[in-house]
């Protein structure tokens, strides 16, 4: 089964530490602790079949440029945020409506989204996880053992 990996952005952004940087590539732009392991949990058994998922600019692919500074989340109130319509267009133009399954790491708040987007079969392998730091603790296990997390 052909299988795509979204990961968060996250809040942590290089623009934080390097103000004046500029643009970056995506795989460059955040640098937050969960991003960076669900970043290596996705290299490690997606290889380059992952993305990034940004409130502002959608479904990054890891070379795509990102201009910042910016700090919006899915749960905020702004135009900025894009809309699941245009998620829906990027995607099908990122050629990321080829898979046949996506594995979001992610909370519950990411279902809403990948269900929209996607006609496949989204699964969730960090939604038993009572909050970030278990799904940081699943994730550094599997990353330790070499194991995908089961679903």
């Amino acid at each position: 089964m052909k299988e795509l990996c979204i990961i968060p952005c996250g809040n942590r952004k290089i623009w934080d530490k390097e103000p004046d940087i500029g643009e970056v590539e995506a795989k460059y732009a955040y640098t937050g602790t969960f991003h960076l392991l669900c970043r290596q949990y996705a290299d490690l058994f997606y290889h380059d079949q992952w993305v990034i998922l940004s409130a502002k600019h959608g479904f990054l692919l890891p070379e795509d440029p990102v201009h910042g500074p910016y700090n919006l989340s899915f749960s905020m109130k702004s135009d900025e945020i894009m809309k699941l319509e245009d998620l829906k267009k990027q995607a099908a133009k990122k050629n990321l409506m080829q898979y046949e399954r996506q594995v979001v790491l992610g909370g519950k708040k990411f279902r809403p989204i990948a269900d929209s987007v996607f006609e496949g079969e989204a699964v969730f392998p960090l939604s038993g996880c009572k909050g970030i730091g278990y799904m940081q603790q699943k994730l550094k296990k599997a990353i330790a053992e070499k194991r995908r997390i089961h679903c």
